[in-house]
């Protein structure tokens, strides 16, 4: 497979493109164990029928670990909401559709959400007193076995030209309870510097699903706490902040 098409970079990450594939190539210190889980969690995601990129190969290129599959041509939500504010609405409503979507479907083989959850908060940068009101909160919470995305936001939708929405970057995926879901996305605008947005998804989100309020913020703390573990060192100080409050606001 050719590297000479770069189309995206993350940390520890470039994603290329090579005619009807695409090859997302980590650099040596990302640990093979996260590797090949984010390449099953997508081989078992493949299996419910949801739009995602199949999986066509792990492999090594020149070293490097590397997860082929399929390339899917369109834009992402994200530049289309940049490219046509007025559409703002119609794209939100096709978002939160599309998430609802996810949710509706089941894996048991994933790892559990509240699993994953309690082990973050056992490794956040937190006195042991706001870990353990965590932890108890986490524990109370109801269990659910959704299909949680993890990092669902506009930049992982891509539109294709005839409209299809497909999901990408099934790293974080786990089963678990959808508001938890929700609460990591509307953090998510809300660290991008796009407040308003995360209001009008949240409002929407919580209308389409029937969903209270109330209930999503009781995540809030969570979410914030495990996402300070594995988040950008620049975000860090303001996830913790969250994370610290017993009663989000």
């Amino acid at each position: 497979m050719k590297l000479d098409n770069v189309i995206a970079e993350r940390t520890h990450k470039k994603i290329y493109r090579d005619g009807d594939l695409c090859a997302k190539v980590f650099d040596e210190s990302f640990p093979k164990s996260d590797i090949l889980n984010e390449a099953l969690n997508q081989a078992r995601v493949e299996e419910t029928g949801l739009n995602i990129p199949k999986i066509e190969e792990v492999t090594k290129i020149d070293g490097k670990w590397a997860i082929i599959s399929d390339y899917i041509e369109g834009k992402t939500l994200s530049k289309l909401m940049k490219e046509n504010p007025e559409k703002i609405d119609e794209y939100m409503n096709l978002f939160v559709d599309v998430q609802l979507k996810i949710l509706g479907k089941k894996c048991p083989l994933l790892k559990r959400l509240k699993d994953k959850m309690q082990d973050k908060i056992s490794q956040a940068d937190l006195d042991a007193t706001t870990r353990y009101e965590l932890h108890t909160r986490l524990a109370s919470m109801k269990t659910h076995n959704k299909v949680c995305h993890g990092d669902f936001c506009p930049s992982n939708v891509i539109i294709t030209p005839d409209g299809t929405p497909y999901v990408i970057d099934w790293s974080h995926a786990t089963q678990g309870n959808g508001a938890a879901d929700a609460a990591r996305t509307y953090l998510t605008f809300v660290l991008d510097g796009e407040p308003e947005l995360a209001e009008k998804y949240l409002k929407l989100y919580c209308f389409k699903s029937d969903t209270a309020r109330q209930y999503i913020n009781n995540w809030m703390p969570i979410v914030a706490a495990s996402q300070s573990v594995k988040g950008k060192p620049e975000e860090r100080d303001l996830l913790l902040s969250w994370a610290s409050v017993c009663d989000y606001q």
